[in-house]
């Protein structure tokens, strides 16, 4: 049975660009080398993009959190450093919010080993993507490695790791 790598949003806006911050670039050689473990293994990898329009601050996300980032085509939308080339023949599920519905819809009727989840950010949307995972496979381990994930917010970060942990993710420290 194979694994599952999901790579969350780790785009140019939120490591380097308008929500970027000083743990993110740090992520990518712990991101690269899960990727490419898990391509060797012929496992398989999906990964998500944040992907948001121009009136981005007119929607209820944008009024709740005013900065605009990952506008779908710009440079801060793309993939950031080496997992551009890495993920490119890999499922890719865009979504317009934090969690993935069509991520969850997807993998309901599927069988993995484990599923892991690596990217960006640790309070927002890798929790709330492995939520959705963990109800769309309930009875498949879900991982969270914290040497791939991070948060501007260290405070709010090791929340995020407690709650997942009560929802009975496995964190990987």
């Amino acid at each position: 049975m194979k694994r599952l790598l999901i790579v969350v949003d780790y785009q140019n806006d939120f490591v380097n660009g308008s929500l970027g911050f000083e743990d993110a670039p740090k992520l990518e050689n712990t991101i690269v080398k899960y990727i490419q473990d898990y391509q060797n293994n012929g496992d398989d990898i999906i990964y998500t993009m944040d992907t948001h329009q121009e009136n981005y601050m007119e929607t209820y996300e944008g009024q709740k959190l005013p900065v605009a980032h990952c506008i779908k085509n710009t440079e801060g939308w793309q993939l950031y450093g080496q997992t551009k080339k890495l993920l490119k023949d890999c499922l890719c599920f865009e979504k317009p919010t934090f969690p993935s519905l069509d991520l969850a819809n997807y993998l309901k009727d599927k069988e993995y080993k484990d599923v892991t989840l690596v990217g960006l950010v640790s309070h927002i949307c890798v929790i709330s993507n492995a939520i959705m995972v963990k109800a769309a496979l309930p009875e498949t381990p879900i991982y969270v490695d914290m040497k791939a994930t991070s948060s501007v917010d260290q405070s709010t970060h090791q929340k995020s790791i407690d709650v997942m942990k009560s929802l009975h993710i496995d964190i990987i420290q």
